[in-house]
Order: C-alpha cells, then sequence, then structure tokens
C-alpha cells in the first residue's frame, strides 16, 4: 500500500506505528525523510508572528492557497492512498486543494480526510490510519497504550485530590489567540480549565483584556508551528503589556514556553505527550516532567535570563 501523506500528524501517526514502510511521501514539515510532495509559501522564512498573521490574511483576502504540490514528484510516487485534513487551511494544505492535485494521477487514490476535533477524535484518527494501511491490529495496540497513560494521569490526580488549575494556553502572541479543537481536552485531564478556550472549535483572537480579567493561575504560551526557541524569540513581546505583572500565573512565575507540536499537532501520541506535561505544569506537587520532555518546555523567567545575559554579553 502506497501512501502519501498531506498532514504531519498523519505522517507522525504512521511512524509512530511503525508503518512507515508504506508512506511514499510527506509535506516539507513530516518529521521524516520522504519525499516533499507539499510545500509552503512560509517555508524556510523567519518571519514574526505579526508578520505570519499578515502573509496568513493576505492570502485568504485575494483566495490564494499559502501550500503548493509538487505535480510531478506526485505523479511519479502515484499513491493509492492519501492522507489528508479539514481542519485548517492555514496550518496544512486542504482536502479540496489536495483532490484537486490528485485528479491528475492516472488512478485517483483513496483519500482519507482527517477531522479531528477533540482528543478522543484523534485516537480514532490513529485507528483510521492504521485500518486504511491494513493494519487495524497495530492501530488498536497503539490507542489502547495511549489511553493507558491517559487514565494514569487522571488516576494520580484523583489520588492526590488535586484541584483545578484555571490556567491559559496561548495559541499565538501577535495577536493573542486562545486554544481550541482538542487542546481543551488535554488541558482538562491534565487538571486544569481554561475558560477563555473554545473545545472542539477553532481558536479565535482573544483581547488581553480579557485575559487580565480571568487572571490565569497558570499560562502555557505554544504559538502554532513553533518550537521553545521560535518562540522564546518573541514572547518578551508579552511582557511589555499593559499589567502584565500583575498577572498571577507572572506573580507566581508560572508562565511557561511551550513546543506547539505537543498540542497543535494532532497526532495521538504527541497530545498524549502534551498532557503529561501540561499535568507536570498545573500540579508539580503530583508529577515530574517526563525526561524526554524536559527540552520542550521553559519557564519564562529562564528564557528571561538568558536573553538578559545575551543582552549584556553579545
Amino acid at each position: 500500500m502506497r501512501a502519501c501523506s498531506f498532514v504531519p500528524s498523519a505522517t507522525q501517526m504512521i511512524y509512530d506505528m511503525g508503518l512507515e514502510e508504506h508512506l511514499v511521501g510527506a509535506t516539507f514539515e513530516c518529521p521524516c525523510d520522504k519525499p516533499r510532495v507539499v510545500h509552503s509559501v512560509l517555508e524556510g522564512n523567519e518571519y514574526t508572528s505579526e508578520e505570519i498573521d499578515r502573509v496568513v490574511h493576505e492570502h485568504a483576502a485575494s483566495g490564494k492557497s499559502l501550500y503548493y504540490v509538487d505535480q510531478g514528484l506526485l505523479q511519479a510516487l502515484s499513491p493509492e492512498v492519501a492522507f489528508t485534513q479539514s481542519v485548517c487551511d492555514v496550518c496544512q494544505i486542504g482536502t479540496s486543494y489536495v483532490e484537486r492535485a490528485l485528479g491528475s494521477l492516472a488512478t485517483f487514490p483513496e483519500v482519507v480526510p482527517l477531522t479531528p476535533r477533540t482528543l478522543q477524535d484523534v485516537m480514532g484518527d490513529a485507528m483510521t490510519i492504521a485500518t486504511a494501511l491494513g493494519r487495524p491490529d497495530v492501530g488498536a495496540a497503539h490507542v489502547s497504550a495511549l489511553e493507558a497513560r491517559l487514565a494514569a494521569v487522571i488516576d494520580s490526580l484523583r489520588a492526590a485530590r488535586a484541584p483545578l488549575r484555571r490556567v491559559m494556553v496561548m495559541e499565538w502572541m501577535k495577536p493573542i489567540y486562545n486554544c481550541g479543537h482538542w487542546i481543551p481536552y488535554q488541558i482538562a485531564v491534565a487538571g486544569g480549565v481554561d475558560m477563555l478556550s473554545n473545545p472542539s472549535g477553532y481558536s479565535i483572537v482573544t483581547a488581553w483584556e480579557k485575559v487580565l480579567q480571568y487572571n490565569p493561575e497558570v499560562l502555557v504560551v505554544a504559538p502554532c508551528g513553533f518550537d521553545v526557541a521560535r518562540a522564546g524569540r518573541e514572547v518578551q513581546e508579552l511582557t511589555r503589556l499593559a499589567a502584565w505583572h500583575d498577572m498571577q500565573a507572572v506573580v507566581s512565575d508560572r508562565v511557561y514556553v511551550a513546543d506547539a507540536n505537543l498540542f497543535t499537532q494532532p497526532s495521538a501520541s504527541t497530545l498524549v505527550d502534551g498532557v503529561e506535561l501540561l499535568a507536570a505544569l498545573f500540579h508539580p506537587d503530583v508529577f515530574k516532567v517526563p525526561e524526554h520532555l524536559t527540552s520542550r518546555y521553559a519557564p519564562l523567567s529562564r528564557i528571561a535570563a538568558v536573553g538578559s545575559k545575551a543582552g549584556v554579553h553579545g
């Protein structure tokens, strides 16, 4: 079964389940060395958050896509199945665009669109991918192991009688976006509640005044598509906002920058990693940050200290 993945999360799940022998093509963002059939106008550019927001809106206003397909390569790969997404045309290439590209192939492949809205939907996507590749048994084992990890978090919180933490996970910094889709479900499993979030729906621009009024105990900044280093280069912009230093999360030194792929990339294993990280950030008296996740977050105070030293010596 020759498969092309037009979604990094699908690619991640294929590798997590050990089914990469079926994968013949992927996107420029996919965590693999397969041929790249999808590219983006943003690829290779070091735009700021504000510049990315501008480019995205300009393309949307003109009806242009941020992504394009290497048609010649796609024809040479001749996939039998194509994994796409219908969640966000800003984050990844959309199903309708992919279908137009696939229309030029001699044989139209099976198109498997992934449209997760909740954490459980993402688990279902793992099963969908495994089944499309002829290995539902592998998918079932993978999902069962991940669900056991989620259950362990919930059991530990219950045993400790841990209180819900008032939190915010921020998906973008300039402008500020709340979190949506499956992320509020991650937060809930981790023992938090984000009243600014939009469960199962799109993230939206959120006024700074609303954030201040909500006054989260814990703030996690995870801009979509950014790792810790990339987000860390811009996070100081937030500290210049009005009344920043009065916010409870700032006063108690509980502002963190995190790798967005733990939240905005809906592959089952990475979202479970994200839950385990959030649980440790919300309830450090109950959980420790797993060793394999220590490089995927940083307290804002640590980033600020590094920046200050760079300013003195650089």
